[in-house]
């Protein structure tokens, strides 16, 4: 059990938990709530060991493996299913001692533990793993350096769920991944066998993949049983009754002090006053309920509102290199009021798709066709980027009203939600979902027809993302959004389009059909499909294809490896007396064998459907 004992944490000058106690059963799948900057990060930082408390203790298990995502993306020259599996560092001690083992005892230590761990299905287990995170079979045999940092810090998730810790800390794991990788680690969740905490501001994760929610609010962990939805339910009816409670004892103190003001100078009534003022002492007061509501969203109106259609694509082919498409045969239009949700894996192409409609590309063929004075607001978090970072919020409205008064520029930096003081707060000292609000307001400051939202709930806390869901749907014009937040798709979005196979089709069927055709392609069985998106390429524009000759030559060397295992434990196997002195190693060691003649099956089997290959294109 993970138990937290009455801990307080204080970070520049800044109490951010006071004296809060809370008792994390094994087993238990937490969501860790509260609004950014309250202290959840930092929570983990002292779980961990990294920070030290003001108060009180973290007491976990001795034996209890931590296990949290790599703030840095692995790098190197190392295969993605190499950087997966060392992650299990006993597996990987392990095996590298059994190399050079020659004592016979040792040697059936060091089988027995293998067997006991898994360790012969861990490539498997690794690659099921990593094609639930979106890596086809040929990109997890390629070098870590050939991704671009999204990637690789999908390759530091797979690393820190393959090594399967007794408490796994994630924090916002889904801020790297694309709805379907998002689909697939909510299902991952849900099965954990140990215990985690995950913060999370996504709803969907937060209902299907934790039994309890964790909720920091106002220096204070309060523990709840149970989804997201069940805890918002608990809470508002709590705060309903504490409220009822507050207006009840109000009124009842102001009965018991008018009745104090009234009689305390008579002296008929001097007795009474007096048991009235001892009443009020003795009263504890019911906490009111502090407004902690978040600010709105609000996007401009268009300035004229357009015929539909107001974009049309007839056949259209999009890309970054001459003759090298990555979209091709799009037809689709969008109509004025158009609510559409992007889906489809990251690097089929759902940014140049939007790079397209937003006119920062140019198709190859076909016909874009746009309405007159069309006027397109275009948002990415990579935009981040061309803000100044020593300059106010005000500062960069006033570049877009230089000649406007300073009321109306503080009035219109209200509106994005940076009133009075707020708007003299500089880039670089907002946090993430304060930026994200700052470029929302920057980038849709003209009142577009059509908005496109790349990614925009990253950074944005569970109430910001309902705010942002408002918007959409107040909003007059069309949006386009690509979002692995479900909760934002389901509640904004009427039309689904596809992004696949080089093409965009729309889909038919709700978010819950997708999510059922993801969870099946998802499956590591099933052939995944190459991306070739510029903005999410690897380093190399070819993709590395494993040929059979390299599949022989790899299969052949686990074979190899496997085969000195077991002539080790035979060896072992041979020890004079080893079944009547010590039977129960003799199991043990009889059982590692077994194990160990499987994978050899098994990679014999890869052997002969790779010289199967090789021979069929020797001969084709």
């Amino acid at each position: 059990m993970l138990s937290i004992n009455d801990i307080s944490i204080r970070i520049a000058g800044r109490l951010l938990i006071d004296s809060s106690t809370v008792q994390i059963a094994p087993g238990a799948r937490v969501g860790f709530v509260g609004r950014n900057g309250v202290g959840k990060s930092t929570l983990f930082h002292a779980i961990r060991g990294d920070l030290s408390l003001e108060g009180g203790s973290i007491v976990i298990p001795p034996r209890w493996r931590i296990g949290s995502l790599a703030q840095e993306a692995p790098d190197g020259p190392e295969s993605l299913i190499t950087v997966v599996l060392k992650a299990d560092l006993e597996r990987h001690a392990l095996l590298a001692e059994a190399e050079t083992a020659i004592d016979p005892d040792r040697i059936a230590e060091i089988q027995t533990r293998l067997v006991d761990i898994d360790a012969h299905s861990a490539p498997a287990r690794a690659a099921a793993i990593l094609s639930g995170l979106g890596f086809s079979a040929e990109d997890q045999l390629r070098s870590c350096s050939e991704f671009s940092g999204g990637w690789r810090m999908r390759v530091a998730l797979a690393a820190t769920l393959f090594s399967a810790p007794d408490l796994l800390l994630l924090d916002e794991p889904t801020n790297y991944l694309d709805l379907e990788g998002t689909l697939w680690l909510e299902d991952h969740l849900a099965n954990y066998p140990r215990t985690v905490i995950v913060i999370s501001h996504d709803r969907d994760l937060l209902d299907v993949s934790v039994n309890e929610i964790l909720h920091l609010d106002r220096g204070k962990l309060v523990h709840y049983r149970g989804t997201y939805s069940n805890y918002e339910e608990f809470r508002a009816n709590r705060e309903a009754l504490q409220a009822k409670n507050f207006e009840r004892q109000q009124a009842e103190r102001k009965r018991l002090q008018d009745f104090v003001d009234r009689f305390k100078a008579k002296a008929s009534k001097a007795r009474q006053a007096q048991s009235r003022v001892k009443m009020l002492e003795r009263m504890k007061p019911v906490a009111a309920i502090v407004s902690d509501d978040v600010r709105e969203i609000r996007f401009p109106a268009p300035e004229k509102m357009l015929s539909p259609p107001i974009l049309a694509l007839d056949n259209v082919a999009v890309g970054y290199e001459p003759g090298k498409p990555i979209l091709s045969k799009v037809t689709l239009r969008v109509d004025t009021e158009d609510r559409i949700a992007l889906l489809g894996s990251n690097g089929n192409g759902k940014s140049t798709l939007v790079k397209l409609i937003a006119n920062k590309l140019q198709p190859f063929s076909g016909a874009v066709t746009r309405a007159d004075k069309l006027s397109v607001a275009y948002f990415a978090q990579h935009q981040v980027d061309e803000l100044v970072m020593d300059a106010s919020v005000y500062d960069h409205l006033r570049k877009l009203m230089p000649e406007a008064p300073e009321s109306k520029v503080r009035a219109r930096a209200g509106n994005i939600g940076f009133s009075g003081k707020a708007a003299d707060t500089t880039v670089k000292s907002l946090s993430g979902g304060e930026k994200a609000r700052l470029l929302l307001g920057l980038a849709t400051f003209y009142g577009p027809n059509l908005i496109i939202l790349d990614e925009p709930t990253n950074h944005l806390d569970i109430d910001s993302r309902a705010a942002l869901a408002e918007a959409i749907n107040e909003f007059p014009g069309a949006v386009i959004m690509v979002s692995h937040d479900r909760y934002l798709i389901e509640a904004c979005a009427d039309q689904l389009w596809v992004v696949a196979n080089k093409t965009v089709t729309t889909f038919d069927g709700d978010l819950e059909d997708y999510r059922k055709l993801v969870m099946q392609t998802r499956d590591p069985r099933t052939p995944a499909r190459e991306r070739s998106a510029t903005e999410e390429r690897p380093a190399r524009p070819k993709e590395k294809r494993v040929s059979p000759k390299q599949q022989i030559a790899e299969a052949e060397a686990e074979m190899e490896r496997i085969a000195g295992i077991i002539e080790k434990i035979d060896t072992a196997l041979t020890l004079p007396d080893i079944f009547t002195k010590d039977p129960k190693q003799a199991a043990q060691l009889t059982k590692a064998r077994a194990a160990a003649a499987d994978a050899l099956a098994r990679a014999e089997e890869q052997w002969l459907n790779a010289s199967a290959l090789l021979e069929h294109a020797n001969s084709a």
